[in-house]
Parts: structure tokens; sequence; C-alpha cells
């Protein structure tokens, strides 16, 4: 996409017309927001991808279910308890939670969806999370995206929001988004929740194959510790008050809007991986040369995941050895002695081997950097794929050693 067709704004969730939000404090965690309500000033289509892990929490279980109605009007958000793992209460508690939501928004209880991110195991305080959601429905407000994005933080160290500005058959278009996931975040569908507004109209199974392509290049190429969550959720809610013509993709823009709205959920990927728990490096990992996408992805992900790999990176060690042992047991078809390695460009593996003409002390200084590349070229095929990724500090073992409450 040219960089005139869309322009970055101000704003997240809040940003397109016609929806508004809040954050409040209900309780759930010890200190600050914890609770946020999303609301489309009208029914809208509705979109969303979810966590691939056989164990799912019941507001995943729930939202799935309510999405395949193609449409939606509100979403209600807990962070603090996960809600996962809780037995048949659990999904009692999530449809309590929707039908609190459905009365104080005066939607219909059909058209609430429910996420949670938290702790696995504990069930939620209902008696804190109702009058909680009473009290972020009386908040709500187009100015309300900010609390809404820290509301939805768990170890999270900053709120995470974008929003971008576009034409479409001469309206302005514009799309928001909000995400939370500092740590368990490795999607194929991570512990991350993201949503994404938009006021363009769109017929409701359009927007779900352009969401289901923007995670597949956006949150689903990321990785912080090679962990998949239980609730992993992706919603999408497109109001349709900018007026332009259905978009689906017979309409001439729609490459358009399917590049903004993956730009949106790119920038948000992103992110998540500088904020990783602990991290203090932020990497992209490219594997080309494959014979297939596939064996591009097994090489990628396993150097994005490989802990020996990650820790040499907080240390500065310029171990490239852990780089090609991980693309070796990867799965990939790989030759050993065709294997490039480059850090930035600069060529520290040729044939499977270290490069003579290449100082050490040069790689060194390309990973005391806080961003680094890591160009990986197997050179068996044409296929290709990246993942962004971060280091593995003293810290994210401290924070991953203390009990969330």
């Amino acid at each position: 996409m040219k960089s005139q067709e869309y322009s970055m704004i101000d704003g997240g969730v809040t940003a397109p017309q016609g929806f508004t939000a809040a954050g409040v404090a209900a309780g759930i965690k010890a200190t600050g927001l914890d609770l946020a309500v999303l609301k489309a000033d009208r029914p809208a289509a509705v979109a969303g991808t979810f966590t691939t892990n056989k164990v799912q929490a019941a507001p995943v279980k729930l939202c799935r279910t309510r999405i395949a109605s193609g449409q939606a009007q509100a979403i209600v958000i807990n962070s603090g308890s996960a809600n996962a793992c809780t037995g048949p209460q659990g999904m009692v508690d999530a449809e309590a939670m929707g039908a609190a939501a459905a009365g104080a928004l005066d939607v219909p209880e059909a058209a609430v969806l429910v996420c949670s991110t938290g702790t696995i195991g504990k069930l939620l305080p209902l008696d804190k999370i109702k009058p909680g959601i009473q009290a972020a429905a009386a908040a709500l407000s187009d100015a309300g995206g900010d609390d809404a994005a820290h509301a939805i933080m768990t170890t999270d160290t900053v709120a995470k929001q974008v929003a971008v500005q576009l034409s479409i058959d001469g309206k302005t278009v514009r799309i928001g988004g909000m995400t939370k996931g500092a740590g368990m975040i490795d999607p194929n569908m991570a512990t991350m929740l993201a949503f994404l507004t938009t006021d363009a109209v769109v017929i409701p199974g359009a927007l779900q194959n352009c969401l289901s392509d923007a995670v597949h290049q956006s949150f689903n190429s990321i990785s912080v510790d090679g962990d998949q969550s239980t609730n992993d959720t992706v919603l999408c809610l497109a109001n349709g008050a900018a007026g332009n013509n259905p978009l689906d993709a017979s309409h001439p823009e729609w490459n358009l809007f399917v590049e903004a709205l993956t730009e949106v959920a790119k920038q948000l990927a992103m992110k998540i991986v500088q904020d990783g728990e602990g991290a203090t490096k932020y990497v992209a990992v490219t594997v080309s040369g494959a014979i297939s996408i596939e064996d591009a992805q097994k090489a990628a992900r396993a150097v994005a995941n490989s802990l020996l790999v990650k820790t040499s990176w907080f240390g500065g060690d310029p171990n490239w050895g852990r780089i090609i042992a991980a693309v070796g047991y990867s799965g990939a078809e790989v030759k050993e002695d065709l294997v490039d390695i480059s850090y930035d460009g600069l060529v520290m593996v040729k044939g499977g081997q270290r490069s003579a003409d290449t100082p050490l002390s040069r790689l060194e200084e390309i990973l005391a950097q806080p961003s680094f590349a890591v160009d990986i070229n197997l050179n068996l095929g044409d296929d290709t794929d990246t993942v962004y990724t971060c280091d593995c500090s003293h810290e994210y073992v401290t924070i991953n050693s203390e009990y969330m409450t």
C-alpha cells in the first residue's frame, strides 16, 4: 500500500465514528483499571479468531457461538481472571457477565461478546464485575478508548492502541484497535486479546475473511515465550457509520480496506512483542529459501522460541551456533552446508560455517542494539516466513515466578 492512501491518527477503538468505550476499576485486581466495555451505536458486523489451544476458556466458547450470527454490538472485557478451567460454572459466569452488560447497555444479550484475561483457574468475582459493568456503562464516551485499553492490561507495561484513516467511496473511513499481551505469547491464534473497530460498511463474511488474513500476517507472526494461551481472542466490529457502499471482494477499494486493517493488526502485534515480559531486545527472524511455507514457519518459530537463542540475545553473546542448531531441529528440510545467516545484513554464516571475513566484534555491536534482524537463508526453495520476537531476560523469570492476584 502507498503510504498516502491512509494515515495514522490518534485514538484506538473509539477513533471510528459511532463507538464508545470505558474502563473502570471494579476491584477484580488489587489496583488499577480492570474492566472495559466497548459499544457500537448500532448492530455491527462482527468477525473473530480464537486460540487453537484445545483447552479454551469459557468466554472463548461463548464468543465462538455468538459471532456465528455475523452481528454484535458490544464487548465486555475483564482482566485479573481468565475464567479458564473453571468447569460448568465458568460458562454460567461468562453468560451472566454478558447478561449484565446487555442490561446495562440496553442491547440484546446475544449481541454482547465476553472476554477475560488473567490467571487460569479462578472463578469470576461477579459481585465485583456486575457493579463494574454498571459503572463502565455510565462512563461510556468517544474519549474512553484509552481507559479501556488500560483496563484490559495484565503484565503489560503500556497500553497498546492504533488507528488509521482512509477514504472509500469518497467517505472518510477509520479503523481503530487496542490489544493486550506481554507474556504467554505464541499465537496460533497469544495471553492475548485484541479488539478492532471500523465505521466502514462491511459484509460480515468478507469481514471474517479480511480479519483472518490480517491475523495470519500479524498476531500469528509474533512470539514472546512460545506459550499459547487458553483465552486468545481477536474481535472486529464494523458498524457502517461511514456510509460507504458495502465492502467485500467485489468492491474496487476492497484491497485498500484490507491493507489498512492489516496494518492496524500488524502495528498492534508489534507493540505486544516490544512490550514482551522483561524484554530488552526486539528481533525480526526471517527464514527464506525454504521448500515450503510450512518449512519456513517451522524454522523461524524454532529460532524465535529457543530459550538458548533468546538468552544469548539478552546477554549479547554472538553465539550464532544456537541459531543454526534450532534450524536443524525445527523439522524443516535443511542441508547444513547451504545455510546462510546474517544479522542486520552482516553475513556471519556462509554455507553452514562461520564467515571468515566477518569480525565477531561487529556482531557484538549489533546484538547490543535494542532491535535487530536475523535472516536465515536455507537456499533450498522460494518460500519465506518472518516471526517477530524478543529476548529472554532475568526479569521474565521474576515476573513469571510471582503469583498473580
